[in-house]
């Protein structure tokens, strides 16, 4: 039988709580709405809500136990501070196993590369990997997603995200992995950073947490690779760099592009490796390189992670294309809608122009965070959507204005943006959705519906 994930006794220990009555917890969650029974409920205090009012709905879901700051009438741990006793058991849970861990951070490709990895240790010890959910890569989702890992995992994958200088080096202090990633260094949140040379910085953060003769994987090609390169010697970590140039240790040989993916050969670190990316767009084979990379340092099968990387097919909001009825046929919706920077947004309007259509369009959200040189930025989209072949655009968001494109739709909302797509889609159209999340085009995506 399977021992519980936390015990009352084993929270109060790490949190330096009092235990009320002793419980046993299948899972962690602070939102009440993820509850299905048997979870541990942290009652925290945020901007919007406190999680204490929801402690009744709570124990009505099936919650286990709480982890309080005030007293409560069901199985409880008191703490001082709830969100400081998340972190205490995140950091617990981090050492209690003995688990192979990896960090994923970068500019772009993060979550796409925390799910190629998961699936790649899935394949090689289905029942012992553990992962971040979602984009859990925060302050708050980093040390839930570690108080969720099991005590018996043997391979974990944790994405870590940033906006400001300081926050990648208090998140890989608490994960401590064995192998950091790098996926790409661009100019994404880079209204909070005099310069590009400023993420880098912030992003190599995560080699600082990385366990003494642990990897750094990074990207070889990136013009910022002097600054990753010597932070890494500067840690003394083993060094597996990827790209497509000589002198990066996991190299593309060969790549055979097509609508669906990426035929490849690959040289992992002096093993050649015959695999294909089931995504489309070379940004999506620096992803590949980067996860065979990674399994290669935490000692894992490259060829599993081969042919989890031929599984790959897209993620909502994340490349995922869906089948969408329209007249006389079906249209093609390429859903990028999670979030968008400068270099995610020429990768996508890439993909767009490789991948066979009777037309192509697009629904183009504002890119947000890019500080004094955002109207630039989005001016610059004008040669990649020329290059895309886009023969009708819509543009949501005040920023869109920079693009002065004079034949596109400048549209006010999503909800707009929703009635444009239906007027103009016909059968055989592939349709680019893409934005900053804040934008909101996820809407636009869900109300074409569709399916894979």
């Amino acid at each position: 039988m399977r021992p519980p994930l936390w015990t009352g006794v084993a929270i109060a220990a790490a949190t330096g709580g009092r235990l009320s009555a002793p419980f046993e917890a299948e899972g962690v969650t602070f939102d009440s709405r993820e509850l299905i029974g048997g979870e541990l409920f942290v009652a925290m205090r945020g901007a919007a809500a406190d999680g204490h009012a929801f402690v009744e709905a709570a124990a009505a879901r099936g919650a286990a136990g709480f982890l309080v700051e005030r007293p409560v009438p069901f199985p409880h741990v008191l703490v001082d501070d709830s969100f400081r006793a998340l972190e205490q058991l995140g950091v617990a849970a981090r050492a209690r196993t003995p688990a192979k861990v990896i960090g994923v951070t970068g500019s772009v490709g993060k979550t796409g590369t925390k799910e190629a990895l998961r699936l790649a240790f899935a394949r090689i010890a289905p029942d012992a990997t553990h992962w971040s959910v979602k984009s859990y890569n925060n302050h708050t989702g980093v040390p839930l997603s570690l108080a969720r890992m099991p005590e018996g995992s043997r391979f974990a994958v944790f994405e870590m995200g940033m906006n400001h200088q300081g926050e990648i080096e208090a998140l890989t202090a608490m994960v401590r992995p064995h192998v950091a990633v790098i996926t790409w260094v661009a100019n994404a949140h880079i209204e909070n950073f005099d310069n590009e040379e400023g993420i880098a910085r912030a992003k190599a953060e995560i080699f600082e947490g990385v366990e003494p003769g642990g990897h750094a994987v990074w990207p070889h090609d990136n013009r910022h690779a002097d600054i990753l390169s010597a932070a890494v010697a500067a840690r003394g970590l083993k060094s597996l760099s990827f790209g497509w140039n000589e002198g990066a240790d996991v190299r593309v040989l060969n790549a055979r592009p097509d609508a669906e993916g990426t035929d490849l050969s690959v040289d992992v670190a002096g093993e050649e490796l015959h695999c294909r990316i089931g995504m489309t767009g070379r940004h999506w084979v620096s992803n590949g390189l980067a996860v065979l990379a990674a399994v290669k340092a935490a000692g894992g099968d490259i060829a599993e992670a081969g042919l989890a990387l031929a599984a790959m097919n897209g993620l909502p909001g994340r490349g995922l294309r869906l089948r969408v009825p329209v007249a006389g046929g079906h249209a093609t919706v390429i859903d990028e809608s999670y979030n968008a920077n400068p270099a995610s947004m020429a990768a996508a309007l890439a993909v767009l122009r490789d991948t066979p259509a009777k037309r192509r369009l697009a629904i183009l959200g504002a890119m947000r965070e890019l500080g004094g040189e955002s109207a630039r930025y989005h001016a610059n989209l004008a040669t990649p959507i020329i290059d895309a072949g886009v023969v009708e655009l819509a543009l949501v968001g005040p920023e869109m204005a920079a693009l002065g494109h004079d034949a596109a739709s400048y549209l006010p909302d999503a909800e707009t943006a929703i009635d444009w797509a239906r007027a103009m889609l016909r059968d055989g159209d592939v349709l680019l959705v893409k934005g900053s999340n804040s934008v909101g085009l996820g809407k636009v995506v869900a109300a074409l519906g569709g399916s894979r």
